[in-house]
């Protein structure tokens, strides 16, 4: 390689001759994913043996007991899990991602603590089936890997004065923030629905999502023009606002002092878990440290001045001195190895970013070979609008007859209770059966998987629910009906003090009841289609 293609290499991927000017937004956004990655944590903690423990819904165990060859499964299924997938090993790998997340936070061993978060919540990415593989998994899965070229080695790093970001890893990061809008924005005019290109879209979003909030209560009954309008500025931001992140540093901070004012519009009328506070996190790196200076307290700036001028004296009088020692092939070598990865997760997100509007001629092998992991992901939210809401609900009987309802803790049911604000937390049972409502049992196992356990008193699946209606002895029959949901007008609210109101549609999955020997057998059969 001639000098310079090396010295190009160097300067795209070397950290010590990065972008020097974003330190501070490179240190804002590890402190945000920390507390993302620990949110991620944190709410699985409750959850996942309930989701996929030994007495859950989708044990993983029996996910992975699946033949595959010993190093292939590694591959397809990459989750320390396959050693142990037991209640206690579950814990473990929440608390571990828990531990790690926090340090991050505090700043110890940046790269030692994304590699663990990383590792433990793709491991339970990979095992946990129909309770994992949403876009926000990706997008965080995506954000961390490319964060580890990102963050500064070293154990208590300060801002990573001598290390600063590497331009090709502070790329990667705005270019997966750019793909989520972009992509996104894409989808919804490329699937056709009549709702995107009637601006009729939002007239019941604020309602039909997975969560709503109880400020998307009074969001959804603004006028139509107000949600017309909506729909135009979530295309015209969404395809054509976020490009401003190629061009010089003005446009970029007008850019986001829009998109940030948008994401935390979104995060008051919807519960999408932490995706929004990610794509809210990925927006500062938007931003540069003399802006951040701009804006600081004064103490905090003087400090700060002091420690950047050090900063740039220091890697303008860098120099290796011995070109032929260990160290500096080991930089060498990781300078290779970054390289190689960086650019292959920009082809791999390139390919599938080309082929949303035409199919060339592209390897797709690369592409391929990523996906197990999740860092290289094609995004697109909401590309066809729900056009009702549907909710499951688990009732139980102690004689066929008198049906007691399971009350969940997250999900709409209780027609006076106002939708509460829930995210970061993701209540994945919850947001699962949003999903499940849209269909048809057979397509979603963790309905009638959810009957079986409930028949049985299974206590991690229980613990997903807000309570257990047959505390003292397990019931004889599990049925799940299927209602159909609104909002109460504000009319309504006002006389009833309702927030919601209901309407039967029958019975969504098999009704089942344990038989006095331990077997369970069929009683009634569904009575309803799936939805649109």
């Amino acid at each position: 390689m001639d000098w310079a293609g090396a010295s190009a290499i160097g300067w795209l991927f070397d950290g010590r001759r990065g972008a020097s000017d974003r330190l501070i937004p490179r240190w804002l956004f590890l402190r945000a994913l920390g507390i993302i990655y620990f949110s991620a944590f944190f709410s699985l903690i409750f959850q996942i043996r309930g989701l996929v423990g030994p007495a859950g819904i989708l044990p993983a165990g029996s996910y992975l007991a699946q033949s595959l060859g010993h190093w292939q499964r590694w591959w397809y299924a990459p989750t320390v899990l396959w050693f142990s997938s037991g209640s206690a090993t579950l814990s473990a790998l929440c608390w571990a991602g828990m531990i790690a997340s926090a340090l991050l936070v505090l700043n110890l061993w940046p790269r030692g603590m994304l590699v663990i978060c990383f590792v433990c919540f793709l491991s339970f990415v990979s095992a946990a089936q129909d309770f994992s593989g949403y876009q926000s998994d990706g997008m965080l899965l995506e954000a961390g890997f490319i964060s580890f070229f990102f963050a500064p080695p070293g154990f208590r790093r300060g801002l990573g004065r001598m290390h600063p970001a590497s331009r090709a890893s502070l790329f990667l990061l705005q270019w997966e923030w750019f793909r989520i809008y972009f992509q996104s924005g894409a989808v919804k005019l490329l699937s056709g629905d009549p709702e995107w290109r009637h601006f009729t879209a939002m007239d019941e979003y604020y309602q039909n999502g997975p969560l709503p909030t109880w400020i998307g209560w009074y969001v959804q009954h603004l006028p139509h023009w107000f949600h017309a309008s909506t729909v135009y500025a979530t295309l015209a931001l969404e395809l054509g606002l976020v490009w401003m992140f190629l061009l010089p540093r003005r446009w970029r901070i007008i850019c986001f002092f829009i998109v940030t004012p948008w994401q935390i519009g979104v995060i008051l009328t919807a519960n999408y878990t932490f995706l929004n506070y990610l794509v809210l996190a990925m927006g500062v790196l938007l931003l540069d440290d003399r802006f951040a200076l701009s804006v600081l307290p004064g103490i905090w700036r003087q400090k700060l001045v002091g420690a950047l001028s050090r900063t740039r004296n220091g890697n303008d009088a860098h120099t290796e001195s011995s070109l032929g020692s260990i160290h500096a092939h080991w930089n060498a070598l990781k300078l290779a190895a970054s390289a190689v990865m960086l650019l292959w997760i920009f082809y791999a997100t390139t390919a599938e970013l080309t082929w949303m509007f035409v199919r060339l001629p592209l390897p797709s092998s690369p592409v391929a070979a990523l996906e197990p992991f999740r860092i290289a992901n094609q995004y697109g939210l909401f590309a066809v609008m729900t056009r009702g809401r549907y909710e499951i609900e688990f009732q139980g009987s102690a004689d066929g007859q008198n049906w007691v309802a399971y009350p969940f803790r997250y999900k709409p049911q209780a027609l006076n209770q106002p939708p509460g604000i829930y995210a970061p937390y993701q209540p994945r049972f919850d947001w699962n059966l949003w999903f499940a409502s849209l269909g048809s049992w057979r397509e979603y196992p963790i309905v009638p998987n959810t009957e079986v356990r409930l028949l049985s008193n299974s206590q991690d699946v229980l613990a997903l629910f807000a309570g257990n209606p047959f505390a003292k002895e397990s019931p004889r029959q599990i049925r799940v009906v299927l209602w159909q949901y609104w909002f109460t007008t504000i009319r309504e609210k006002r006389a009833t003090g309702m927030w919601w109101r209901r309407q039967p549609l029958g019975l969504y999955a098999p009704t089942l009841e344990r038989q006095p020997d331990g077997q369970i057998k069929v009683v009634e059969w569904p009575t309803v289609q799936p939805r649109q």
